[in-house]
């Protein structure tokens, strides 16, 4: 969804993008249909007023449902259109909800926004985020986040506006479809109602799912005219404090609920990513791969996208779409890290708008057969009828270990540790070897941007490629809150201000496996901090981090399982941990509770 504050120049990409539209982009020979889908590459070539678009967040997509138009819509949150989109007084032009127009699902062109001003109960300066667009009753519905409103409580809340036409003129029905309320823990607070997201049942019954981490995603039954919720039946969907961006596909028999989670703005240390739970009801329980319930405090919830490692991270808030071939295709935004922001505005992330295929394996869904985010030519979309189809796809194999190393490795089976391990910040006591275990109580420390007082227990790696593996069990409640933010897990360490982390981890009501990342010194303005989060963690938890040196600089991949035999892909991170990186342990953010570690593995990598 969308929540970003007020760097990009025009580059070659921009003036490319121009000339494959000028000379007719995917244009195909009229005497015949190629038998292979040309290419696209992303970001999308979005254009607006002879400029590159570089920012279309929380994209929403339709084909027309007229017979005499054959094109495609894109709608997408309130933002600039570029860098150079600015007003007479030279602040940024915000777009209420900019309108794209293509024929062949990659080359966007501008037809203008959906509002001319703010609907009179949204408040003055409200954004307009997150559209879904659905056609149904004989008419264009399109449904959008009111970041605040003037209604009596205040408060964020779900508008609609109807029209003949997917480009408009819109109508306001001229007030909420879900209104302004309180979130489950605190009746006098104000609950996230944001990103809506539509879907029928075989009945034709329509349902609204909506919200966001501050009360969690709930869903109601939607009036047959499209403009109204039941409040009666607001049924909760997730947990608190984990999800947002919902978007809800059918599939096989199934109702496959589409989330994003983490922070969606942080440029270059983006880790927003999406993931899925499915239910044979629309209104839940939707539960993972795993058989995790995404209500539970140990969220559930099955890797759909995130980093893999290229200039792209943060992908996240999706649409779905199935083309004239039958194949899904997943349109979602992200960040290129390289170029995060928006010229001279450092702080305000840009987001284009990507789209890969989406591929569905062994009844879930993933991106590109979880190769992810593309940065290189693709086959494009059969965005019309007798296009040719992009064909199957082989998924990406996980990373596994090739060779243990005893002499790096620990199966505590002692009484002491070990003399290769050393202690950044020795504690005076709260640890033991015993029991085939390492006991290491939680402190009421942290090592997290400028405080860094939390002790780090150290091994040594090999050089090369490597994966470290521990099993760990920390005690705190399933259930419940709040213990913000108690952790324990693996860390490898160039120092206290640049490192990788995969941790259990407390937030709020949640209970997750946060898999993060920490760099110093970096540019005036930008983050120190960034994290993404993967499967539920369990009573004991399995943590991989694979390691690879790629392209001058390193990649770290996390990898979660609940039993050490079915491992979940997460996401990518990139750093640069200078000198004799190590590996790590952590037990950290509030006293009170222990983790117990079953072993260090240190493996070569396949």
């Amino acid at each position: 969804m969308a929540r970003s504050f007020p760097n990009a120049r025009p580059h070659l990409l921009a003036l490319l993008a121009l000339l494959t539209l000028l000379v007719g982009g995917l244009a195909r020979p009229a005497a015949a249909q190629p038998s292979t889908p040309p290419t696209y590459s992303n970001p999308l070539p979005v254009l607006a007023e002879g400029a590159l678009v570089e920012t279309c967040a929380d994209p929403a997509v339709i084909h027309s449902a007229t017979a005499s138009d054959t094109a495609w819509y894109m709608y997408c949150t309130t933002d600039p259109l570029s860098s150079a989109d600015r007003n007479a007084s030279g602040g940024f032009n915000f777009r209420l909800i900019p309108t794209f127009r293509s024929q062949d699902l990659v080359n966007w062109a501008y037809v203008g926004n959906a509002f001319a001003a703010r609907p009179a109960w949204v408040a003055d300066d409200a954004g307009l985020w997150a559209p879904d667009v659905q056609f149904f009753n004989g008419q264009y519905y399109l449904y959008y986040t009111a970041s605040w409103t003037d209604l009596p409580r205040g408060g964020s809340a779900i508008g609609v506006a109807t029209s003949s036409s997917p480009t408009g003129p819109w109508v306001d029905s001229g007030g909420p479809v879900v209104e302004p309320h309180a979130p489950p823990c605190c009746v006098n607070d104000k609950r996230w109602v944001f990103d809506p997201s539509i879907i029928a049942d075989d009945s034709g019954q329509r349902y609204i799912f909506y919200g966001s981490y501050f009360g969690g995603i709930a869903a109601r039954k939607l009036s047959a005219d499209g403009l109204h919720s039941d409040p009666a039946t607001q049924t909760q969907i997730t947990n608190s404090n984990r999800y947002e961006g919902a978007y809800v596909v059918r599939h096989d028999g199934y109702y496959y609920l589409f989330v994003s989670a983490t922070d969606c703005c942080r440029g270059p240390l983006t880790g927003y990513s999406v993931f899925a739970g499915r239910s044979a009801n629309p209104l839940g329980p939707y539960v993972d791969r795993e058989g995790a319930a995404l209500l539970a405090g140990r969220v559930g919830g099955t890797p759909v996208l995130s980093m893999n490692g290229n200039r792209w991270v943060g992908p996240g808030h999706n649409a779905v779409i199935t083309d004239f071939a039958g194949q899904d295709w997943i349109f979602y935004h992200a960040i290129d890290r390289n170029d995060p922001y928006f010229e001279g505005a450092v702080g305000f992330t840009k987001r284009p708008v990507l789209l890969d295929r989406l591929d569905w394996v062994a009844g879930w869904p993933t991106v590109r057969g979880e190769r992810w985010a593309s940065d290189t030519p693709q086959l494009a979309p059969a965005a019309q009828p007798g296009d040719p189809g992009v064909g199957p796809i082989t998924a990406l194999p996980q990373d596994t270990p090739r060779r243990l190393i005893p002499g790096l490795s620990e199966e505590f089976n002692g009484t002491r540790l070990a003399p290769r391990w050393r202690w950044v910040r020795e504690p005076g006591s709260g640890y033991s070897v015993g029991g085939g275990v390492f006991r290491f109580d939680t402190q009421a420390a942290d090592l997290f941007e400028g405080s860094n007082s939390a002790s780090v227990l150290l091994g040594q790696v090999p050089g090369g490629d490597y994966m470290v593996e521990t099993r760990v069990q920390l005690n705190l409640p399933a259930e419940g809150c709040c213990f913000n933010f108690v952790q324990a897990g693996l860390v490898a360490y160039g120092d206290d201000d640049n490192f990788i982390k995969l941790a259990h981890v407390s937030i709020w009501e949640t209970r997750q496996t946060e898999f993060a990342k920490e760099q110093f010194p970096v540019p005036a303005g930008y983050p120190r901090y960034g994290n993404t989060v993967v499967t539920a963690p369990d009573e004991w938890t399995y943590l991989r981090i694979a390691r690879r040196a790629v392209g001058g600089e390193q990649q770290y991949t996390a990898y979660v399982s609940q039993d050490g035999v079915h491992w979940n892909r997460g996401g990518t991170w990139t750093h640069n941990l200078e000198g004799a990186p190590r590996i790590g342990l952590v037990s950290m953010g509030g006293a009170g509770f222990t983790a117990e570690f079953d072993y260090v593995r240190v493996y070569k990598l396949r």
